[in-house]
């Protein structure tokens, strides 16, 4: 995933290993992208992919609200992950095309 910096991808991965909070997410996203995300730019993706039903809140954990993927969210995942295969496999051909 290092080189992509889409916020609502970046949640979405990291949500696909299970409910985390906003903290982890961040902490999780920096370490699989490489990737440092301002609490906005998490929020605002959360607030996104909510309302676009990808994802759902939890109940609190003490003052921590964890968030999971839905199985719309899952199916979005695999539409969008395939997407990018398909671009990279592409990109290596062509690439070793012209080696």
């Amino acid at each position: 995933m290092s080189g992509t910096n889409d916020p609502g991808l970046l949640v979405l991965v990291s949500l696909a290993a299970g409910p985390r909070h906003g903290h982890a997410i961040l902490v999780d996203v920096r370490d699989f992208a490489g990737v440092r995300l301002g609490p906005g730019t998490l929020y605002g993706a959360i607030g996104r992919l909510e309302a676009d039903g990808l994802i759902e809140p939890m109940e609190l954990d003490g003052r921590r609200r964890p968030y999971r993927l839905t199985s719309a969210g899952r199916t979005a995942l695999a539409g969008r992950l395939d997407g990018l295969n398909v671009a990279v496999q592409t990109g290596l051909r062509r690439m070793e095309a012209r080696a």
